[in-house]
């Protein structure tokens, strides 16, 4: 049975090639449906008219079927919610420079 950790980790390794962070952390990745050895996911990109959408959907199928034991992938683009940077994980904000609460509170604690 695939578990959704294993999808997580799979789509762990589609790096977006503009910002050089992968999928998961950029928060781009909005539903995992599991049914045996099917997985869909629900993905979002940037902005809606993103260059990369076929090459990142096609790379996302092709990691769930090498990386996990799934015998179909489907990798369906959403845009509602709209992407924004507060999706991020804390690391992805910290490789690229933008405040996190993580940061703003050893900052916080520094100073006494």
């Amino acid at each position: 049975m695939i578990t959704e950790d294993q999808v997580f980790e799979a789509l762990k390794t589609v790096i977006d090639p503009e910002i050089g962070i992968d999928i998961v952390n950029l928060g781009f990745i909005y539903d995992v449906k599991i049914d045996g050895d099917n997985v869909a996911i629900a993905m979002t990109l940037t902005i809606k008219g993103c260059p990369m959408h076929a090459t990142l959907k096609k790379q996302a199928e092709e990691a769930l079927m090498q990386h996990t034991a799934a015998k179909s992938a489907e990798v369906k683009l959403v845009f509602e919610p709209p992407w924004n940077k507060m999706m991020m994980s804390d690391e992805a904000k910290e490789r690229l420079g933008i405040e996190t609460d993580v940061i703003r509170t050893w900052c916080k604690k520094s100073e006494h």
